[in-house]
């Protein structure tokens, strides 16, 4: 069981997938284990970024449902269409996927909001179901979102 408290979103971000591959790579270097949810176009190119976007460096990362078991539970990053993939890790990288039905089983809920008009509306509509479950809401908005 999680002690999710805050929901940290990052908002008007002009390159979301680049910006999920250095949070994550950022994770998996402090040892923590995420699960990424996204749509699954988004989870496609994500996967492929993650591969890709640093020329020395991989970031090890599993397809879920599908990997075996005991390949998953030595992964530090998951890619998920949604939060209720069994046994997921508790730090939750959301990329325009639906809210996370149970949040209490967070340690913490990190929302990429880009730039978008439709993904920003689609992200305000999850910062007010977790304002209405009570949540504190921690905003980082990039300099997109400030002009």
């Amino acid at each position: 069981m999680g002690t999710l408290t805050e929901v940290e979103f990052h908002t008007g971000v002009a390159d979301s997938i680049g910006f999920t591959c250095r949070l994550v790579r950022k994770a998996c270097r402090l040892g923590a284990r995420v699960l990424v949810t996204a749509p699954e176009a988004t989870l496609r190119e994500l996967d492929r970024a993650l591969w890709t976007f640093e020329e020395r460096e991989f970031v090890p990362h599993v397809r879920m449902p599908g990997a075996a078991a005991a390949v998953a539970a030595r992964t530090p990053v998951w890619l998920a269409g949604d939060a209720g993939t069994a046994g997921a890790p508790g730090v939750l990288v959301n990329l325009g996927g639906q809210a996370p039905a149970d949040v209490g089983a967070l340690q913490r809920l990190i929302e990429v909001v880009s730039a978008d008009p439709d993904d920003a509306a689609r992200g305000r509509e999850r910062w007010r179901a977790y304002k209405a479950a009570g949540l504190q809401i921690k905003h980082h908005a990039t300099a997109a979102a400030r002009d």
